[in-house]
């Protein structure tokens, strides 16, 4: 059975949190609606929801990570679950204890969800298909594989200043051949009906049959930016890159940075996204990062609804804000 299908209970509903591939435009709606209704929380006296009190949440990065892993650790928190962050470096794990013997006793302490950041593609499938039936597993990246909650935070975003998906024109620039955002940002948005996927890249940093995924591919930046609506922004991942990719990072900002000249080719009202953390003067320059139509820090703030959200409905509760109480 395949990640898809594997996430997926009986009835249809998400059990686990793999990968946006082969979900519905049902699936992503009801998340994006969910954390719609929870996007205020913050806002309130009381930043809690008793949604998941009594339950246990375990953070297992095993790579490195800020935004990810503190806006998991608010969403659970504010859903009034019990938050576990292991801590990998110093864990049994470098002593040479296998993922499963870790996996098995961390289960022994009655936990309910695992959120799994790892740096080999597959194994938050393959930490899914281990655990016991209850436990719910959340991907938060693997490899170059997939990132599914950053893009439902993505399209969520897009979705609160341009809600009209068939309509959009979306441009998503830089090293498409390293992001797992990318590739479940493009998933995400072909499954909500986006009317035009753009890629901008060298031939260097994009993956082989790339238009198989349904996007039209341009190497020259002005021209891939011409009229679209939203403009993402990709980190260079030097330290996934084998071999001399790119000649040097001034060269790539001089042909794929995204700056003030060549935002204006983009629709006058267009936004711009960047998943961070952002390599100012290498992606973007800091007029455009720090400028008025940059939503992202927006996207963090998002991110916190969108995971609240996922965990609500993988753990088979539905969280609605209903007066202060805790």
């Amino acid at each position: 059975m395949s990640a898809t299908h594997f996430q997926l209970d009986a009835q249809g509903r998400l059990q686990h949190f793999l990968t946006i591939e082969g979900l519905t435009c049902r699936h992503l709606t009801e998340i994006l609606d969910i954390a719609e209704s929870l996007h205020g929380v913050a806002e309130r006296r009381v930043k809690k929801l008793p949604t998941l009190h009594g339950k246990t949440v375990v953070n297992l990065f095993f790579e490195a990570s800020t935004r990810t892993r503190t806006t998991f650790e608010l969403a659970a928190k504010r859903l009034s679950a019990d938050v576990l962050t292991l801590n990998i470096a110093t864990s049994s794990a470098v002593k040479g204890e296998s993922l499963l013997d870790t996996l098995r006793n961390i289960e022994a302490m009655q936990c309910d969800m695992f959120v799994v950041r790892h740096s080999q593609s597959g194994a938050a499938e393959f930490i899914a298909r281990h655990v016991k039936p209850h436990i719910a597993v959340l991907n938060a990246g693997d490899g170059r594989h997939a990132h599914p909650t950053q893009a439902m935070l993505d399209v969520f975003t897009i979705r609160r200043h341009k809600p009209d998906f068939p309509s959009l024109r979306v441009a998503i620039v830089g090293d498409i051949l390293h992001s797992r955002v990318a590739r479940s940002l493009i998933h995400a948005l072909s499954i909500l009906g986006t009317g035009d996927i753009r890629v901008i890249a060298p031939r260097t940093l994009l993956p082989a049959q790339v238009e198989n995924l349904g996007v039209r591919v341009f190497h020259h930046l002005p021209e891939g930016l011409r009229d679209v609506d939203v403009v993402v922004m990709l980190r260079l991942q030097r330290e996934r890159m084998e071999g001399a990719l790119l000649p040097s990072e001034q060269e790539f900002f001089q042909q794929y940075g995204l700056t003030e000249e060549r935002l204006a080719l983009a629709h006058p009202d267009a936004i711009v996204m960047h998943p961070g953390p952002i390599n100012r003067g290498v992606e973007i320059d800091s007029r455009v990062a720090d400028g008025p139509r940059s939503v992202i820090l927006e996207q963090v703030t998002n991110g916190i609804a969108v995971r609240m959200a996922i965990m609500s409905i993988t753990l088979g509760h539905h969280a609605r804000p209903v007066g202060e109480e805790v």
